[in-house]
């Protein structure tokens, strides 16, 4: 019986101590801005709180789940029966399409922390003429100076078109001049005379029939106004593209004879000393069928440090070599001890391996 009166006093006690806690209420924990606009601005809203306990409530911390949510709120004790606020503002700008966002809230209440929500979406500002033709060149505006023109396989063309504005007060002529002798481009302005406000588009085509080349390729043009032949970086268009061999057209017994690489795509050269020029290392690979293996290019980004080439034919059955030549030293300081590694690609007619990635890797010593 003595235990059970303890106990009981014990509950008691406890829904006492309760009592005299704030209690924590809010009125609304959620609230949707609905749409608005980037452009106007942030947004705000009040959440109002009351304190039904019978002790002081104190809001120790309120904290958002991003920096773009801002709350301020009720600092002083909230006397019991009392109310306070928390006021959510929202920053949308750069911030286009919907959110939704936290808010937690730390306080010595009974439920030490509360979380409250506001969501929306963000309507983006209009695109000025002056942001969307960001690219000056000469007294055009354009959306971009460079143009890539993507994979095209051989044997194939492929066009794409660079588009700009006049948005100066004044009628321009406009026409475009070769900066390299390339025959495989063609190239065309739809205005040769803008006037103020108008848009017209050059248009580039890529015919891969005219060229040799196999992998990544860069081309440029020149825009001349008004006559003013100023072939300077300031007036450039480049046109880039990678060109794979094609292999649509094969016949079923061409496929079956086709050639096949067989290299290890992962190349070790091993331990090696910083500092130091030409070391060379010569990697077999084989032709494992029928048909002859041609190494169109070995595309190696990374000049300065490294240095390949191929055996540019293997018969069927044949093995060649890719020799490769490292430095280690780069943008003229020797490299730091440590594990290095670059790719390179082969472009071939190996129907499995058009295009072949080798990762080099090496050690410089401590």
């Amino acid at each position: 019986m003595k235990k059970i009166f303890s106990t009981l006093c014990m509950a008691l006690f406890a829904v006492a101590m309760i009592a005299q806690e704030p209690v924590l209420t809010f009125e609304k924990t959620e609230h949707d801005f609905g749409k608005i606009n980037e452009a106007d601005g942030r947004v705000s809203v009040v959440f109002t709180f009351k304190n039904e306990g019978m002790a002081p409530l104190i809001l120790s911390n309120v904290k958002a789940s991003c920096g773009c949510t801002t709350p301020t709120w009720t600092k002083e004790p909230v006397e019991p029966g009392q109310t306070g606020s928390i006021t959510v503002t929202y920053n949308p700008n750069s911030r286009p399409g919907k959110f939704s966002k936290t808010v937690t809230v730390t306080s010595n209440a009974s439920v030490s922390v509360q979380r409250v929500y506001i969501r929306g979406e963000v309507i983006p500002r209009p695109a000025k003429p002056s942001n969307k033709y960001a690219v000056a060149v000469g007294e055009l505006s354009l959306k971009s100076n460079s143009l890539n023109l993507g994979i095209i396989k051989k044997g194939e063309n492929m066009s794409g078109e660079l588009e700009y504005a006049n948005l100066t007060q004044a009628e321009h002529t406009v026409e475009l001049v070769a900066g390299k002798a390339d025959a495989f481009l063609i190239h065309q302005v739809t205005l040769a005379t803008v006037q103020p406000n108008e848009t017209g588009k050059f248009i580039f085509a890529l015919d891969s029939k005219k060229t040799k080349l196999y992998g990544p390729i860069e081309t440029y043009v020149y825009v001349v106004i008004d006559g003013k032949r100023i072939l300077d970086d300031a007036h450039k268009l480049t046109i880039k593209a990678e060109i794979q061999e094609n292999f649509a057209n094969l016949t079923t017994d061409q496929k079956h004879e086709a050639p096949i690489l067989e290299i290890n795509n992962i190349i070790d050269l091993g331990e090696v000393p910083a500092g130091k020029k030409g070391i060379k290392k010569a990697i077999p690979f084989g032709n494992t069928n029928v048909a002859p293996l041609y190494i169109y290019r070995v595309y190696n980004p990374n000049e300065g440090v490294l240095a390949c080439t191929a055996t540019p034919k293997v018969k069927g059955g044949k093995k060649g070599t890719l020799n490769i030549i490292l430095n280690t030293i780069e943008n003229g300081q020797p490299m730091k001890p440590g594990n290095y590694s670059r790719q390179v690609y082969l472009y071939t007619n190996d129907p499995q391996h058009g295009k072949y990635a080798l990762f080099i890797k090496w050690t410089v010593k401590e």
